[in-house]
C-alpha cells in the first residue's frame, strides 16, 4: 500500500473523536413552508414503529393540521415556562430531554433564539449539549439561516435574518435537503398551508416571490451538495481509498477596522467552503493603529470575532505598510487566493481611493485576488483626524528644544554667521519626531520656521519676509524640517514595531522552553498563568478538573473567588471545550472569559482571563498572540498527558500479559481435572444412584468448562489470535445451528425466528458467528423470565443485514449500553442468573474479528436488543449464470 492509499490519521482521529458523541440529522429547506418538520416528523414515526427511543424535544406545527396529526402519537417531552417582562413564553426542557436520555431527540428550528433566561442563547447550542450527552438530534433550518449566506441572501430578498446558524455545526451532520419547485410552494401558500391569508399576499410580494424563491432553492441545492462531498472527501480519507482529488489551495483574507469587512470574510469563508481549503484571515497591524477610534476598535474586534467563529485561523502581523505586510504574507503562507475589501465610498480628504488594493494588485503574481466591494459606514469629517495624535509632552519638548536651540544661536550668532543656523534647526525636529512621535516633529518644525524667520532674516524680529531669497530659504526650512520629522517618525514607529515583535516572538521562545522544561502538571500551570499574565497583560488563572468540577490551580499573590455563574462558565468550557463568559455566546454574565486548552485528547484544563473593569478580556491587538499561547499550553499539558499516559500503558501492558498467561494456564490446567470430574459424573449417572447429586455435578462441570471456554476465547481474542476464514455464509443457517446447539438450555421456552428469505450471503467466519449468536441467546435465556419469548430476527437494514436478538427481561440500565461489552461487565440480575461477564465482551470480540459491528438497547416496554451489523460491502450476491 503506498503512503496516498494510507487512511489519513487526521481523518481517523475525528473519527475517533466522533465516539461516544450523538449524530446530528438537519432537514434542509430553501424557504418556510418547504415541509421540512413534515419530513422529519415521518421519519421519526418510522424509528419509533422500528423500536427506537424516541421523544419530542419541541417542535413548532404552526396550527398546520397535517403537522399536528403527525405529532400526536409520538412522545413529547412538556416544554418548559419562562416568565419575560410579564409574558410567560416556552421552550425547549433541556435538562428535561438529558435526564430522559432519549436514544433520538427532534427539535425543530435550529436557528431559534431562545428566551431571555434559559441556558443558551440559542438552541443549536442546546443541540451541541444533547450531541455531546451521546443524544442522536433531528432538527430543521432554512438556507437564509446559514452564517456564511447571510449577506447573499440578504442582497436579493433584501431582508437581514438575524437569527444564524454557525457554518460549524453543519460540518458533522447529516443533511437531507427538503426540496419542492417554487411553483408548488407558491400553491401551498395561495391554500393557506403556510401563512393566513393577509400574511400571505404580504409574503408573496416580497420573500416569496418566485425569483427570490429560485435563488434560495439554488442556494440549499449548492449548499446541500458542497457538505454531501465533504462526507465523501473524509470518508476517502479515513478508508484510504484514491479520491483524485487535487489540493493546496490557501485562503488569505484581509481584516480591517470597516464595518463592511465583515462581508468579506463572509465571502471568503464560502470561497474556502467550495474550494475546501484552509481560511487564514489576515490584520496589518501599523501605528495607524493607535490613532483608532473606539468605535473602530469595537469593529476590529467583531471582524476578527466573526473571522475566528467562521473557522479562520487568526494571524496578527506588526508593519509599518499593509501593502508590503500582505504581500510578504501571501509567499510566507503560500497563498492561492487572496480575498480583499473596498469601500464604495471615497476615501481621503480629497476623494482620492484607497490606493492599498491597486498596489496589491500590481505587486502580486500567481494569486488570484477577489475584490468585495462594500458600502462602508459614512463617517463625519471630524477635523480632529488632520491633526496627527500625540501627547503634551512631546509638543512642549518641541516647543522648548526650538527655544533652546534659537537662544543659543542668537547669543553665538557674533562668532559664527547665520548661514549654517537654518540646517540646526533640524536638529530639535528630527529630536522631537525620534522620541515623541510625528505631531511633536510637526511642531518643531513650525516653532522653528517662525523662530528662524523673526530672528535671523531680515527684517528682524518681525514676521515680514522680504526678497525671493529669504522666501524660499523660510518655505525650504519647514518643508525640510516636516520631511525629516516624517521620517523620523516612521523610523521610531517601525523600530516601535519591531521592538514589539520581536519581545512577543521573545516571548514566545521563552515561553516554549520553559514548557519543555516543566515535568509536574502544577508546575506547568503556574508557569502559564505567570507567562499569559506578563505577555498579555490581563488577570490570568489556570483551572483543572477535580472531581466532578473545576478548581482554580494557578494563580497570582491571591487567589480569586469565582462567583457561581463564573464557575458554572468555566465548568461547561471543561465539559464542551468551548469558549464561555464574557466576550462569548454562553453565560455571557460571567465577568471571566474562559477558554479551554483543547487537544486531540480532549480538553484538559481551563484558562480563564479578566481585564480591568471595561475592557475585553483579551485587547484586540493581543488577539493573534493570545492563540498561539494557549495553543502552546495546551500541548504542553498534551505531552505532560501522553507520558503519564505511557507509563500507565506499559505498567497495564505488563499485567495484561501476565494476566493472559496466567489465564491461558489456568484454562488449560483446569480442563484435564474438569474432563475427569465430568466423565466420572456421566458413569455414577448410569448407575442411577444419587441421581441428583450427581446432575448437580455435571451441570457444574459443565458451567465451569463453558467459563473455561469464554477464558480461553476472550485470550484468544486479546492477543490478536483470531483469524476469521472469511466465506460465503447463509445466515439462515446460522441461526438454526445456534439455536439447535442451545436445545437444552432453550428447553421450555418459546424461541421466535423471523428471518427474510431474500438475505442475501454474507463473508463471514460461520464458526466465529454461530459462536457469537450462541453467546447473544444464551445471554437472552438467562436475563429472561422463563415465560418470556426470546427472538431472533434476521432482516435488511439500510446498511446491510442486520441480526437482532431480543429478550423480555429487566433490560439493560440505562447508560450501560457500551459498557455492557466489557470484560467481566454483568447486567443487574447476574448473581442470580451466575453469569461469568465474558459472553457479551467475546461477542464484541468475535463481530469486529469479522468485521461486523455489535450494539445493545433497551427496548420500550421492558427488554433488551442486541444487535449484530453487517455491512453491505460483506454480502455475497449470486447470480443465476454463477449457479449455472
Amino acid at each position: 500500500m503506498t503512503d496516498d492509499a494510507r487512511p489519513s490519521p487526521d481523518a481517523l482521529l475525528r473519527e475517533a473523536q466522533r465516539e461516544g458523541r450523538g449524530t446530528l440529522k438537519i432537514f434542509l429547506g430553501a424557504a418556510p413552508g418547504v415541509g421540512k418538520t413534515y419530513e422529519m416528523l415521518l421519519e421519526g414515526a418510522e424509528k419509533l414503529q422500528a423500536d427506537a427511543d424516541l421523544v419530542i424535544g419541541i417542535v413548532e406545527t404552526h396550527g398546520r393540521r397535517e403537522t399536528e396529526a403527525l405529532v400526536s402519537p409520538l412522545p413529547v417531552i412538556p416544554r418548559k415556562s419562562i416568565d419575560y417582562k410579564g409574558q410567560t413564553l416556552t421552550e425547549m426542557d433541556l435538562d428535561a430531554v438529558l435526564e430522559r436520555h432519549p436514544q433520538i431527540v427532534l427539535v425543530d428550528e435550529l436557528a431559534h433564539t431562545n428566551a431571555p433566561g434559559s441556558r443558551h442563547p440559542k438552541r443549536w447550542q442546546d443541540i451541541e449539549e444533547l450531541l455531546a450527552a451521546g443524544i442522536d438530534v433531528m432538527t430543521t433550518v432554512n438556507i437564509q439561516h446559514v452564517e456564511s449566506l447571510n449577506d447573499v441572501v440578504g442582497s436579493f430578498t433584501h431582508v437581514r435574518v438575524r437569527e444564524t446558524v454557525p457554518d460549524k455545526v453543519f460540518e458533522n451532520a447529516e443533511i437531507e435537503l427538503i426540496d419542492l419547485p417554487p411553483e408548488d410552494l407558491i400553491k401551498r401558500l395561495d391554500a393557506g398551508k403556510i401563512y393566513v391569508p393577509d400574511q400571505a399576499r404580504h409574503a408573496l410580494e416580497h420573500f416569496f416571490s418566485k425569483g427570490n424563491l429560485l435563488a434560495l432553492r439554488e442556494l440549499a441545492l449548492r449548499h446541500a451538495a458542497q457538505y454531501v462531498d465533504a462526507r465523501i472527501q473524509e470518508h476517502r480519507s479515513v478508508t484510504g481509498k484514491e479520491n483524485g482529488y487535487a489540493g493546496g489551495q490557501r485562503i488569505l483574507v484581509a481584516i480591517s477596522e470597516a464595518a463592511g469587512c465583515e462581508q468579506v470574510v463572509r465571502a471568503a469563508k464560502r470561497l474556502a467552503d467550495a474550494l475546501k481549503a484552509p481560511l487564514i484571515a489576515l490584520y496589518v497591524e501599523t501605528p495607524r493603529a493607535e490613532r483608532f477610534s473606539d468605535a473602530e476598535k469595537t469593529q476590529l474586534a467583531r471582524n476578527l470575532s466573526l473571522a475566528a467563529s467562521l473557522g479562520a485561523t487568526l494571524q496578527s502581523v506588526p508593519a509599518t505598510s499593509v501593502q508590503e505586510a500582505m504581500l510578504a504574507q501571501c509567499k510566507e503562507l503560500r497563498a492561492t487566493q487572496l480575498v480583499l475589501g473596498r469601500s464604495r465610498g471615497k476615501g481621503g480628504w480629497f476623494g482620492r481611493r484607497d490606493g492599498i488594493v491597486q498596489d496589491i494588485l500590481d505587486g502580486t503574481t500567481g494569486i488570484a485576488i477577489h475584490v468585495i466591494p462594500f458600502q462602508d459606514t459614512p463617517r463625519g469629517r471630524d477635523w480632529r483626524r488632520l491633526w496627527p495624535r500625540g501627547s503634551w509632552t512631546g509638543d512642549v519638548v518641541a516647543i522648548g528644544a526650538v527655544g533652546a536651540l534659537t537662544l543659543a544661536a542668537f547669543l553665538a550668532q557674533g562668532w559664527i554667521s547665520r548661514g549654517p543656523i537654518d540646517l540646526l534647526y533640524l536638529l530639535p525636529v528630527i529630536f522631537s519626531a525620534s522620541f515623541y512621535g510625528f505631531r511633536a516633529g510637526l511642531i518643531a518644525a513650525i516653532a522653528a520656521g517662525i523662530a528662524y524667520n523673526f530672528f535671523f532674516l531680515p527684517p528682524f524680529y518681525t514676521f515680514i519676509i522680504y526678497g525671493p531669497v529669504n522666501i524660499i530659504t523660510a518655505v525650504l526650512l519647514v518643508v525640510v524640517a516636516i520631511i525629516t520629522g516624517q521620517l523620523a517618525a516612521r523610523a521610531r514607529a517601525a523600530a516601535a514595531l519591531a521592538m514589539r515583535s520581536a519581545r512577543e516572538n521573545a516571548g514566545l521562545a521563552r515561553f516554549a522552553t520553559r514548557l519543555g522544561a516543566a515535568s509536574t502538571t502544577e508546575e506547568t500551570a503556574q508557569l502559564i498563568r505567570d507567562e499569559l499574565r506578563s505577555l498579555l497583560a490581563v488577570q490570568t488563572i489556570v483551572l483543572h478538573r477535580s472531581g466532578d468540577s473545576v478548581e482554580i490551580s494557578a494563580f497570582g499573590q491571591t487567589k480569586p473567588k469565582l462567583s457561581p455563574i463564573d464557575q458554572a462558565a468555566a465548568e461547561w468550557v471543561m465539559e464542551h471545550g468551548e469558549d464561555a463568559g464574557l466576550g462569548t455566546n454562553t453565560l455571557t454574565a460571567s465577568e471571566w472569559q474562559f477558554r479551554p486548552l483543547k487537544t486531540s485528547l480532549g480538553t484538559l484544563a481551563v484558562l480563564g482571563f479578566r481585564g480591568p473593569p471595561g475592557r475585553d478580556p483579551i485587547p484586540t491587538e493581543r488577539a493573534a498572540l493570545a492563540e498561539s499561547l494557549i495553543d502552546q499550553a495546551a500541548l504542553a499539558h498534551e505531552r505532560l498527558k501522553l507520558e503519564t499516559d505511557m507509563r500507565d500503558m506499559e505498567v497495564v501492558r505488563q499485567r495484561d500479559s501476565l494476566r493472559a498467561a496466567l489465564l491461558a494456564s489456568l484454562s488449560h490446567d483446569l480442563r484435564t481435572p474438569l474432563t475427569a470430574v465430568t466423565a466420572a459424573a456421566e458413569a455414577l449417572s448410569a448407575t442411577g444412584d444419587e441421581a441428583e447429586l450427581v446432575e448437580t455435578v455435571r451441570s457444574e462441570a459443565r458451567r465451569l468448562n463453558r467459563f473455561l471456554s469464554d477464558l480461553l476465547d476472550l485470550t484468544r481474542i486479546e492477543e490478536g489470535a483470531v483469524t476469521p476464514d472469511l466465506v460465503p455464509t447463509d445466515l439462515t443457517d446460522v441461526i438454526a445451528s445456534a439455536v439447535g446447539d442451545l436445545a437444552k438450555t432453550l428447553a421450555g421456552r418459546k424461541v421466535q425466528t423471523s428471518i427474510d428469505p431474500n438475505l442475501p450471503l454474507v463473508r463471514a467466519d460461520a464458526v466465529l458467528l454461530n459462536h457469537a449468536l450462541l453467546n447473544l441467546v444464551d445471554n437472552a435465556a438467562k436475563y429472561s423470565p422463563q415465560e418470556e419469548p426470546i427472538e431472533i430476527i434476521a432482516r435488511m437494514g439500510r446498511r446491510g443485514p442486520v441480526i437482532d436478538v431480543l429478550d423480555g427481561g429487566p433490560g439493560i440500565p440505562q447508560g450501560s449500553e457500551q459498557r455492557i461489552f466489557d470484560r467481566f461487565a454483568r447486567g443487574e440480575t447476574s448473581d442470580r442468573t451466575g453469569g461469568s461477564g465474558l459472553g457479551l465482551a467475546i461477542v464484541k470480540g468475535f463481530a469486529e474479528a469479522m468485521g461486523f459491528t455489535v450494539e445493545a438497547a433497551r427496548r420500550q416496554g421492558g427488554g433488551s436488543r442486541f444487535t449484530i451489523r453487517i455491512p453491505h460491502d460483506a454480502t455475497v450476491h449470486v447470480s443465476m449464470e454463477d449457479i449455472a
